[in-house]
């Protein structure tokens, strides 16, 4: 098949992306973890959950930070909760 239509095409791309972003929190977070900062740590996994969101929902980047913010404001607090 030659021709594609331009959603799966788009798809494959967010795909890839989603990928890539994964790979880049992945490497921020071994990174924070060696020179022992915890920001950096911090970062890259909120980056390859980020990528997870993206590929697995098919969202875009902007969706994806718009969801994961809305996530993380609605629950700041839950590790006081899980000590319960």
């Amino acid at each position: 098949m030659l021709f594609q239509p331009q959603q799966e095409i788009d798809m494959g791309r967010e795909r890839l992306l989603s990928i890539c972003v994964q790979f880049k929190g992945q490497l921020k977070e071994y990174w924070g973890i060696l020179r022992v900062d915890p920001m950096i740590a911090a970062a890259g996994r909120r980056d390859r959950i980020a990528g997870r969101i993206q590929e697995q929902r098919a969202f875009a980047k902007e969706e994806t930070d718009r969801a994961l913010k809305d996530f993380l404001a609605r629950n700041r607090n839950w590790r006081d909760l899980s000590s319960e």
